[in-house]
């Protein structure tokens, strides 16, 4: 429906947003989630991990540029807050979904899987915006991004098993994570110096998957 409510010139274009760097970065981090989610549909699943490992790490640096950067206006953290909210629904909900899905090849017995993983993240991360964190080094339950993180270690030993197998150890390691994700326990947030831990993990494990292809 056509907004034909008259326009507050008061308030930003949503486009001047996109010039604040924290934002760039997390578009750049969906870009490649969605690199993720194409090449797993396509079934190349080394690619669609090498992609959100990469969605990951934008991820991470968005948050640490966004507290870095001086001068923000409270709409710019606002909007920020919430394009990296939604932006982590497609990375840590959307993909590990498609991808279970795909390596399932599609099969129906999948689909309650990958909809409790979209439920699980959906859940998470709107308790999160309400909530937040405990303490600034301290999550409830497992937070998303460390899914992936599993995922991608989890995937280097799937060449060892038969396709048939394996999926049937993917559904249920992806379904066991998820009741971490939503249970009352206390987690450690990776912050700080852990960023440059996660830029060569991904850079071992792009060359490694790469390799594979």
């Amino acid at each position: 429906m056509i907004n034909l409510k008259p326009q507050r010139f008061s308030e930003p274009s949503m486009l001047f947003f996109v010039k604040d760097l924290p934002n760039i970065v997390s578009l750049a981090g969906l870009l490649c989630a969605l690199f993720g989610i194409y090449f797993a549909i396509l079934g190349k699943f080394s690619f669609a991990i090498i992609g959100v490992l990469w969605a990951t790490l934008f991820d991470w640096a968005d948050g640490i540029i966004a507290r870095k950067m001086k001068g923000r206006t409270n709409n710019q953290r606002a909007i920020g807050s919430q394009l990296d909210s939604l932006i982590d629904i497609i990375s840590f909900g959307v993909f590990p979904a498609v991808f279970l899905l795909s390596y399932g090849q599609f099969n129906p017995w999948f689909l309650p899987g990958a909809f409790l993983i979209v439920a699980t993240s959906t859940i998470r991360l709107s308790y999160f915006n309400v909530f937040g964190m405990i303490d600034k080094k301290t999550y409830k339950g497992l937070a998303l991004d460390k899914n992936v993180l599993i995922l991608a270690f989890l995937f280097l030993f799937e060449r060892f098993f038969n396709h048939t197998f394996f999926s049937i150890i993917l559904y249920a390691i992806l379904i066991i994570m998820l009741v971490f994700n939503l249970a009352s326990i206390n987690t450690f947030k990776f912050n700080g110096k852990w960023l440059y831990i996660l830029i060569i993990y991904n850079i071992v494990m792009t060359v490694i998957y790469g390799w594979f292809q």
